[in-house]
């Protein structure tokens, strides 16, 4: 295209003003201040829709995304004092709706959205991030069936992680006092909203870090719980740091949070997952009632058991008693040949007595005085006919004689009286019994000396004497004085 003669006058080398122009020439930083005025003044407040993109957190806590639809992009930044109150983890793919203002960045001649909340997009959204983060925590083993530990049959401490001042926390007090009253320690926190995570999080590796017989009793068991509400009131239980926090705890976790129908990561990660706070209290401890019953129910087995093999035995004694006969029935057949031995025995008595009758009348018949005669006189012919010789009666007696007299001589002189008369005497007790030891004599209080002549009566601890008393006949009336035999 030719140029004109006018525009070869209004091109020049150097640029000049013109007469009348009054747009005098604008720096960049003057262009993009009034740039990034005009576009905050205009788009001073606004909420975006779009998919997340590139999504990077900065060394300084600052966040940098993208956020953009089918058609177009757009850069975002979220400064370090918002991006604390992100009620969720950024992640590239999930659909927010970013709320804040639009700004230009003159560095890089961009405009961008300066972000001050993130929200995710509808339900939907929400329900994939949880499943995206299910999925993720899964894969690291956080919900394996290995890593769940029992349930101890009866806690003696149960901690208690939930808001105090709901009705939660009551409903659990007063299932336990009905069922099992046991001691509980609560944890109060936030069971909602910002900050609810980290202060449930907190508290249950707080509980867990309890020493066992500290000031505050280490629970049993932990239940962490929370009444019903929607997905993002019970969003606090999808975090991971309270999913994690309730893996890595070493005492059994009951999670408790919501309804039936209400489920969140908390439940996948716990030990045990209860429908309700009430059924996680039925579920912690057992009703003492139905124990008492089941405990006196096995003591009635064990009395059972016990007293079973008596009963049986005393069955079968009383079966074996019922089969054994009576003692009429022993002594019967006894009594009964007592009877037929005592009714042989008179006859054979009878009979006997008969037959000696008829031998006795027998022998009877044939006596007669010839016969006791012939007898008689048969006797006085050997007697007469006997030739009776002294010297068979003789010499015996003077055998028997001649022993007799060894036997006297002998016992004349082993006669104990035999010494007496050649000067001894015999010493006795006052009961006639000869003793033959001083010491013995020394300690009777009277003795008896037996002479060849008669007997003398002396006491042998007497210091001057003793009176004495002959028992021989003709000795003399007066007294004589005797020195002590044993002085």
């Amino acid at each position: 295209m030719a140029r004109t003669p006018q525009d070869s006058d209004n091109a020049g080398l150097v640029a000049r003003s013109r007469q009348g122009d009054n747009a005098a020439p604008l720096s960049i930083t003057e262009i993009s201040g009034l740039l990034k005025r005009t576009v905050e003044d205009r788009f001073g407040h606004v909420r975006l829709r779009g998919e997340l993109s590139g999504v990077k957190r900065a060394a300084s806590g600052h966040l940098y995304c993208c956020l953009k639809d089918d058609k177009a992009v757009l850069d975002g930044v979220m400064w370090r004092g918002n991006t604390s109150r992100i009620p969720f983890v950024p992640e590239d793919g999930l659909e927010v709706i970013a709320s804040g203002k639009l700004t230009t960045y003159a560095g890089r001649s961009k405009y961008q959205i300066v972000i001050d909340s993130l929200e995710l997009a509808g339900e939907g959204a929400l329900l994939a991030l949880l499943e995206k983060t299910r999925a993720r925590l899964a894969t690291e083993g956080l919900f394996a069936p290995e890593r769940k530990q029992a349930l101890p049959f009866l806690p003696r401490t149960i901690g208690v992680v939930t808001s105090p001042t709901g009705s939660v926390i009551r409903d659990i007090l007063h299932r336990l006092a009905d069922r099992f009253p046991s001691h509980v320690v609560v944890w109060p926190v936030l069971v909602q909203g910002q900050g609810a995570a980290e202060q449930v999080s907190a508290a249950i590796r707080g509980l867990d870090a309890l020493a066992p017989g500290g000031p505050v009793a280490r629970p049993d068991l932990l239940i962490v719980a929370r009444g019903g509400g929607s997905i993002e009131d019970l969003w606090s239980f999808n975090e991971e740091a309270v999913v994690r926090a309730i893996a890595e705890c070493s005492i059994p976790v009951i999670s408790a949070v919501g309804h039936e129908t209400d489920t969140t990561l908390a439940d996948f990660a716990a030990d045990r997952r209860a429908p309700t706070p009430t059924a996680a209290a039925e579920i912690a401890v057992p009703v003492q009632r139905d124990l008492a019953l089941t405990l006196a129910d096995f003591a009635a087995r064990k009395r059972r058991a016990v007293y079973r093999p008596v009963e049986l035995g005393h069955e079968r004694l009383e079966a074996r008693a019922r089969r054994m006969p009576g003692p009429e029935q022993l002594l019967q057949a006894k009594a009964q040949r007592l009877d037929e031995a005592a009714e042989r025995l008179r006859r054979g008595l009878f009979d006997r007595a008969g037959r000696g009758r008829e031998r006795l009348v027998g022998i009877a018949a044939r006596l007669h005085p010839g016969i006791l005669q012939r007898g008689h006189g048969e006797a006085q012919r050997r007697l007469d006919g006997a030739r009776l010789v002294p010297g068979l009666i003789e010499r015996p007696l003077r055998d028997a004689g001649g022993r007799l007299a060894a036997l006297a001589r002998v016992a004349e002189q082993l006669h104990p009286e035999k010494p007496l008369a050649r000067g001894y005497a015999i010493v006795r007790s006052p009961s006639g019994e000869a003793l033959t030891r001083k010491v013995r004599a020394a300690k009777e209080a009277a003795l008896s000396l037996q002479f060849a002549d008669g007997t003398l009566e002396v006491a042998p601890g007497a210091a001057g004497g003793a009176k004495r008393r002959s028992s021989a006949p003709g000795s003399q009336a007066k007294a004589q004085r005797q020195d002590d035999l044993f002085g």
